[in-house]
């Protein structure tokens, strides 16, 4: 059997939370509740990228056989894009630069 989600609402399921929640007030259950400490980064930010939908698919069936979330898996995938372009441009820069003429001793 299921381990319930809430301990107050004996709640199986995101929906019968939902339910619970949408009947009962929390006040009535203070004797049952405690004080919890929480802390925020305020200074994370998520950006939202729109992404094909027959993409985000195939995102989501690779991440799934990775065991990862297609969102993990998508910052995985552009950071190693980016590090490989960032890299490719430094040795384009490399090869375009004038190379000094061998010096020959006389």
């Amino acid at each position: 059997m299921n381990k319930p989600l809430s301990s107050i609402s004996q709640a199986r399921s995101l929906e019968e939370l939902a339910e619970f929640w949408d009947t009962h007030d929390a006040t009535d259950f203070d004797a049952q509740t405690h004080e919890v400490s929480l802390e925020f980064d305020l200074r994370s930010r998520r950006h939202y990228l729109a992404i094909d939908p027959e993409i985000l698919t195939r995102l989501r069936e690779a991440a799934t056989a990775r065991g990862l979330s297609a969102e993990s898996l998508a910052n995985l995938w552009l950071q190693e894009r980016l590090l490989t372009s960032m890299a490719n441009k430094a040795s384009v820069r490399t090869l375009a630069e004038p190379q000094e003429p061998y010096a020959h001793e006389e």
